[in-house]
C-alpha cells in the first residue's frame, strides 16, 4: 500500500509534512518527497491525515472491560477487595476470551498496535490477540499469601503453561513475560524464585510498583525498605522489567530505577480515579528512567483510549511542577511509542522509518479543533482525539479502518460481552 501527500510523525518525532510512505508485507520499505516506483499497491489519499506509529499500552488488564464502570469511587484496597475481586472470581475462560476482544477492539480503535498485559486466562487472551492481528506481551500474574514455594502454585504453573505454549507465536505478535502481581501480593520466596525463572528464560518481567502509599508504607514495615528497593533486592530487576504505576518513589528508588533500566509505566488517569497520587514523571526523566504510558484496566480507567494519557501526561506534570516546559509533546508520544515498544522488546516498531515494521496509525485531522493547526505536534497532544483514528495498521496489514473492524466481530463480541455480564451480576446476588 502507498500513502500519498501524508504527513507524518517521523523517527526525530517531528512532523513531514506532504510524504509518500510505501509499505510492503510488514515493512516500511519508502519514505520521501517523490512518488516510488509501484506495482498494484492499493493508494491511499494522504490530504488532512497524519500517520504516526502504532502506540503501545504498557499496562493494562484488557479483560477488565467487563467491569467498566462497576466499582467506582473507592480507593484501590477497597476497590478491589469489595468489587473487583468478587467479580473475577467468577470470571471463565470464555468470558475473558470475548472481555479480551472487546477490550482490543477498543485499543486499535484508539491507534494501538501493541499491548502489555497482566491477567487470568492468559491463553485465552493470547488467542484473541493471535486472532485479531494486534501485539501483545501477556504475563500471567503470581500472587502467593502462605509459605508455599514457587513450583507449587498454580499461577506459576499456568505462567509456565503459557510461555511454553505462546511465546514468540504469530511470527513474534505474541510474546509472554514473567509475571509477579506485587510486593504486597507475594512472599520474599516466591518473588525471588520467579525473578530466578525469568532470568532462566532471559525474558522480561511485570509489576506494579509502588502504586499507593498504605503499599509504600506498609512495604517498609515488612520488610525494612521501599517496594522499590524490595524488588531489587529481590533480584527482579536483574530482568528486563516494566513498572507499572510507580507512584510512591524516594529518590534513591529513581536511582534504582534508571540504575536498572527498568520501565516506569505511567498510568495517570487511573491513579488520580483512585486517589493513588502522582508519579514522579520529571525526576525519573531527569535520570534517564525509560518512561511510557499505560491505561490500566477498564474498571480504573474506564477506557482504553492511551490519547487521553498523552494528554494528560503533559499538562498533569506541568501543573504540579509548575515548569510549563517539562512533558513536550515529542517527548510524549515517544512515551506512547518508541519507549513503550522498547519496552516490550520489539526494537523493530515504535517509530516511522524505513526497515520498520508497518505498524502506525492514520489520523483525521480535518476537524474543527484541527484548525488553523499552527503546529500540528502540539495538535496532536493538545488538541487531538482518540476518535480521530481513522486507520490502524499492524505488520502491514490494515485490521481497523473507518469505523469498521477487519478482524474482529465486533456486534457478536459486545452481544456476549453483555451476556457474560448478565450471568455474574446473577452469579453474585
Amino acid at each position: 500500500m502507498i500513502f500519498k501527500n501524508i504527513a507524518i510523525l517521523d523517527d526525530t518525532f517531528q512532523i513531514r509534512e506532504n510524504q509518500y510512505v510505501q509499505i510492503r508485507q510488514d515493512k516500511i520499505v519508502y519514505i520521501g518527497e517523490q512518488m516510488p516506483e509501484t506495482g498494484s499497491e492499493e493508494e491511499f489519499d494522504g490530504k488532512d491525515k497524519l500517520m504516526i506509529p502504532g502506540m503501545v499500552n504498557t499496562h493494562t488488564h484488557v479483560p477488565m472491560t467487563l467491569l467498566r464502570g462497576y466499582g467506582e469511587n473507592l480507593p484501590l484496597d477497597r476497590w478491589l477487595n469489595e468489587r473487583i475481586f468478587p467479580y473475577e472470581h467468577q470470571l471463565d475462560a470464555d468470558s475473558v476470551y470475548d472481555a479480551s476482544l472487546l477490550g482490543i477492539a477498543e485499543m486499535l480503535m484508539f491507534g494501538v498496535t501493541s499491548f502489555t498485559e497482566m491477567y487470568d486466562f492468559c491463553g485465552d487472551i493470547a488467542r484473541a490477540a493471535l486472532e485479531s492481528g494486534i501485539c501483545a506481551n501477556i504475563s500471567r500474574g503470581v500472587l502467593c499469601f502462605d509459605d508455599s514455594s514457587l513450583s507449587d502454585l498454580q499461577s506459576f504453573r499456568e505462567s509456565r503453561e503459557l510461555y511454553e505454549n505462546w511465546n514468540n507465536v504469530g511470527n513474534g505478535r505474541i510474546k509472554v513475560d514473567m509475571c509477579i502481581h506485587g510486593e504486597y501480593t507475594s512472599t520474599p520466596k516466591v518473588v525471588s524464585a520467579m525473578a530466578e525463572y525469568a532470568k532462566s528464560l532471559r525474558c522480561n518481567m511485570h509489576i506494579h510498583l509502588a502504586e499507593t502509599k498504605k503499599e509504600f508504607d506498609e512495604c517498609i514495615e515488612r520488610h525494612g525498605m521501599t517496594p522499590t528497593r524490595y524488588m531489587e533486592t529481590m533480584g527482579v530487576f536483574d530482568n528486563p522489567t516494566t513498572a507499572a504505576h510507580c507512584v510512591y518513589l524516594t529518590d534513591e528508588d529513581i536511582a534504582i530505577l534508571a540504575q536498572n533500566q527498568v520501565t516506569a509505566a505511567h498510568c495517570p488517569v487511573s491513579n488520580l480515579k483512585l486517589g493513588s497520587g502522582v508519579a514522579r514523571i520529571a525526576d525519573m526523566q531527569k535520570q534517564g528512567v525509560n518512561i511510557t504510558l499505560g491505561t490500566d484496566g477498564c474498571a480504573s480507567n474506564n477506557n482504553l483510549n492511551l490519547l487521553e494519557e498523552v494528554k494528560l501526561t503533559s499538562v498533569l506534570h506541568k501543573g504540579i511542577t509548575g515548569n510549563a516546559a517539562i512533558c513536550p509533546p515529542a517527548e510524549i508520544m515517544k512515551y506512547a511509542t518508541q519507549n513503550g515498544a522498547a519496552a516490550q522488546g520489539r526494537p523493530d516498531t515504535g517509530c516511522i522509518k524505513v526497515g520498520n515494521k508497518a505498524d502506525f496509525a492514520v489520523l483525521n485531522c480535518d476537524k474543527p479543533y484541527w484548525y488553523p493547526s499552527h503546529d500540528k505536534l502540539n495538535d496532536l497532544v493538545y488538541a487531538a482525539q482518540g476518535t480521530d483514528v481513522m486507520m490502524t495498521v499492524v505488520n502491514g496489514k490494515i485490521l481497523y479502518q473507518n469505523g469498521e473492524f477487519h478482524t474482529i466481530d465486533i456486534e457478536k463480541v459486545k452481544a456476549a460481552v453483555k451476556r457474560h455480564n448478565k450471568q455474574i451480576l446473577k452469579n453474585l446476588d
